[in-house]
């Protein structure tokens, strides 16, 4: 998978996974790394579909309707470049925080939802539920933070809610946090996950 690697000044701090939305590339989540924690290293990857020439992490019916069996194998495939990452690159496989919006947060929803273990946390920014009917693994403690719009017409209201809820009930310690806007990616919600990032992994 197209990616970058950069490595941090601060080997102890989690690895920050980015994983961007439909159409943006490895360079769109680097700005948000550096606000979230500027020691920590960055994996950034690029997702493997195109959808009219538009990257993104698996395959859509329609907007908002999910290719079910292409999201299962994309998701083990960007499990599996994880795996090969951290031995590539010497990182902590046990020490990946995943940094997804939109799309990207899908497939990050994705891997806490089919591999346990798969990442330490989450800040997922504007997601939906990546499947349904689905027993998930045992998340116990796993912090997951979600950043949702009141207004967000691709992402109702009652999908943070279900998504916050199918997490806790996997034993994930969930924040859902709301802003007064749409789809879109705001400061406030930026500073908001890195202030609960600082809280869950200060002595990381």
């Amino acid at each position: 998978m197209k990616h970058i690697f950069r490595k941090g000044t601060d080997l102890t701090k989690p690895t920050l996974l980015l994983l961007h939305g439909t159409g943006g590339t490895e360079q769109d989540l680097l700005p948000l790394a550096e606000r979230i924690d500027d020691q920590a290293s960055v994996l950034s990857v690029r997702g493997n579909v195109l959808e009219h020439g538009m990257p993104r992490f698996f395959r859509r019916l329609a907007e908002g309707v999910f290719d079910e069996e292409d999201l299962i194998f994309r998701t083990k495939e960007l499990n599996d470049f994880l795996n090969d990452a951290a031995e590539k690159y010497e990182f902590d496989r046990d020490n990946l925080v995943a940094v997804g919006y939109s799309n990207g947060a899908n497939i990050a929803g994705s891997l806490l939802f089919h591999y346990k273990n798969a990442l330490r946390g989450a800040i997922l920014h504007h997601p939906m539920v990546p499947r349904r009917g689905i027993q998930l693994p045992d998340l116990t403690g796993t912090p997951v933070f979600i950043g949702a719009g009141t207004n967000d017409p691709i992402c109702p209201a009652q999908e943070s809610e279900e998504l916050k809820s199918l997490l806790e009930t996997a034993k994930a310690s969930v924040q859902l946090h709301w802003e007064n806007f749409g789809h879109q990616l705001t400061l406030g919600e930026v500073e908001a996950a890195g202030k609960w990032y600082r809280e869950n992994f200060k002595e990381a």
